[in-house]
């Protein structure tokens, strides 16, 4: 029979507290394993302190957690091989639930905490316990020389007994009495589960069934200079399964002003990302806090992946929810400065590699641009474009250097500049300005669509404009921060105007009927107004270079087709395509030509009507219209029936002739 060595009251400071802790302390009732498993890491790392400091000569060198299931008794166990308690620490800590242990302990032990920090708390921790359990036992045996088990009980309750305890091991044990609906806790995978959850990177092995179930090694806590390229990549594999490997990643480390360690990946984005969730994980002292990182990252870092680890970030009780402050202002603005500071240093030192990932790397550093000054200014010399220009392949002089021999000769290997893995070439915009100033000084013309802007754009190269591509989801906005920036440049679409590089002024307009005073351009201007019935498209003639020139080109003027854009996104729906807009008719074209003296060839029929050239005439300039207009927009059912009904009745008419 056990003899009661006292009974009586849990000190609490607040009146009818416990219901509270019982039933809401934490959001989640899992989390009570978090709790006593981080307790019991603690416990182990205090025995190490006092082994250090020479307070305690016991074997330390297989410290390690061990829980049980016993499905029939309807109980979970946690024990420790850690420093244990006595029957005052028990009355102090566990009874005196305002209290805690751990910062009284570090106060003692200050040297040896610094090298191996506290997790967190027996105390507030320790009572998560009754969200699950109706009954708690604590059996214990402290370091201490001369010390004698002791056996805690509550029922969850303000009461508890305290005994003798049969325990002859230094360490201490947890046994929870499951309550009725809490059975889950019973079964192996379960436990598994949560230990990969929240305990799988605590330093501490985790025994279940004899087995070790967690990894106990943070691969944060490393030295960068010890871990390799796979060992980052099989860390990421692991955290984020089923996903392709990441473009990069940044290794964090710092205790000064404040602790913060961790492994951040630059995912490959896709267009459907969201950007405002964070995958992060939050860990302190390698204990699983949260996925929502939302208060300590940058959110334009929010697509990062992996993992922060911080005992400076301010939680409160459950773990579970962070406190925004001064500190965690600080950590999310040294984050922001060491992502940027690596991804400059890449730039330096590895263009190859920072070009190849700039397709997916490229979206985070304009994100972070939008949204970060500090950033932005970081990271402005950094931010590159691909462009048409063929940089570099202009054959240079090669220069031989004599070798420390003395009389051979090598080649020096020239600097190229690195190109993507499609050949393509990046620069910076600075770096285009200065290109281009002869030719369109303060002018940028840029594409955002390569395969439906492909004849703007191959009329633009013929003529040796250099174009930029802008063709991320996240350009739309990122322009008009570029313009803010470079406030005396002027940002053109390809299709939104012509640079006068692309006009054949030489091809002048000749008057071709003296009665009107009307030219040649006139009469295909009227041409096409009267096929095509649209007062609100303004035809435009103009003669193109180029024999690769296309007949016609609709183009959106660029303001207007930015408040198009504006519109839709606050509307959240696509942009429809303005009824306004410019049908460029280039006169050079031998079509257009030859179309303007078909329409003149039989202006009115035999009965009056208009005559089959005419019809003709009529059909083509709609043909070319819309060919022109598929640059642009999807045709509806409609409009694609009406296009291949007339190309089929065209061609018929063709082969006719």
């Amino acid at each position: 029979m056990t003899t009661i060595l006292e009974q009586g009251n849990i000190s609490i400071h607040t009146e009818n507290i416990f219901p509270i802790i019982k039933k809401a302390l934490y959001s989640e009732h899992e989390i009570f394993l978090r709790e006593l498993v981080s307790n019991a890491v603690d416990a182990i790392k205090k025995l190490s302190m006092v082994s250090r400091s020479g307070e305690y000569s016991g074997d330390i060198s297989t410290p390690e957690i061990e829980i049980k299931l016993d499905k029939d008794k309807k109980t979970l166990s946690v024990s420790d091989t850690g420093i244990g308690m006595t029957a005052e620490e028990i009355k102090k800590y566990i009874n005196q639930v305002a209290f805690s242990s751990a910062e009284e302990f570090i106060t003692k032990y200050k040297d040896s905490a610094a090298e191996d920090p506290i997790i967190g708390h027996f105390g507030l921790g320790f009572y998560s316990s009754f969200m699950v359990a109706s009954t708690v036992e604590i059996d214990t045996l402290s370091y201490q020389s001369g010390a004698e088990a002791v056996h805690w009980s509550c029922d969850g309750t303000t009461q508890f007994e305290l005994s003798a305890s049969e325990r002859s091991t230094v360490g201490t044990t947890i046994t929870l009495h499951l309550m009725e609906g809490e059975e889950e806790y019973l079964e192996p995978a379960r436990i598994r589960q949560l230990i990969k959850t929240y305990c799988d990177f605590m330093p501490v092995p985790i025994k279940l069934d004899g087995e070790v179930v967690n990894k106990h090694e943070a691969p944060w806590k490393q030295s960068p200079s010890s871990l390799t390229d796979e060992d980052y990549l099989e860390f990421y594999r692991y955290l984020y399964p089923f996903q392709e490997d990441p473009l990069l990643w940044i290794h964090l480390n710092t205790d000064y002003p404040f602790v913060v360690n961790g492994i951040l990946y630059f995912p490959k984005l896709k267009p459907d990302i969201d950007i405002t969730k964070s995958s992060i994980k939050l860990y302190c002292n390698q204990v699983f806090v949260t996925d929502n990182c939302e208060e300590v990252v940058p959110r334009f870092l929010l697509p990062l992946r992996g993992v922060i680890d911080s005992t400076d970030i301010p939680l409160n009780v459950s773990r579970s929810f962070l406190q925004g402050d001064r500190t965690v202002r600080r950590i999310a603005d040294y984050i922001a400065k060491k992502v940027g500071d690596s991804l400059k240093a890449l730039y330096r030192d590895d263009p190859a590699k920072y070009i190849a990932s700039w397709q997916d790397l490229g979206n985070f550093v304009k994100f972070g641009s939008l949204n970060d000054d500090k950033f932005k200014e970081q990271v402005k010399d950094i931010l590159i474009f691909r462009t048409t220009a063929k940089l570099g392949e202009a054959e240079a002089p090669k220069v031989e250097v004599q070798t420390d021999e003395g009389d051979a000769w090598s080649e020096v290997a020239d600097n190229k500049p690195a190109t993507d893995p499609k050949g393509n070439f990046y620069t910076t915009l600075s770096e285009y300005l200065e290109r281009n100033k002869e030719r369109h000084e303060n002018r940028v013309f840029y594409a955002t669509d390569e395969v439906s802007q492909a004849t703007y754009i191959e009329l633009f190269k013929s003529q040796g404009l250099e174009l930029l591509f802008m063709d991320s989801f996240i350009d739309t906005h990122f322009i008009p921060t570029l313009e803010r920036e470079y406030s005396d440049v002027k940002f053109v679409r390809v299709d939104a105007d012509l640079d006068d590089t692309l006009l054949d002024k030489e091809q002048q307009s000749e008057i071709v009927d003296p009665a009107t005073n009307k030219t040649r351009d006139d009469q295909i201007k009227e041409m096409f107004e009267q096929a095509l019935n649209r007062p609100r498209v303004n035809v435009k003639p103009q003669a193109l270079k180029g024999e690769g020139a296309p007949p016609a080109m609709v183009l959106l003027p660029e303001e207007a087709r930015r408040m198009q854009e504006t519109m839709a996104m606050i509307q959240q729906q696509e942009m429809q395509f303005p009824d306004d807009h410019v049908l460029m008719v280039n006169t050079a074209h031998p079509l257009i030509q030859n179309l303007l003296g078909l329409s003149q060839s039989t202006i009115i029929g035999a009965d009056g009507g208009s005559s089959p050239a005419g019809d003709l005439a009529t059909m083509i300039c709609n043909q070319v219209y819309d060919t022109a207009l598929m640059a642009q927009k999807g045709f509806d059912a409609n409009g694609m029936k009406a296009y291949v009904e007339r190309s089929n009745t065209l061609l018929t008419k063709l082969t006719e002739r």
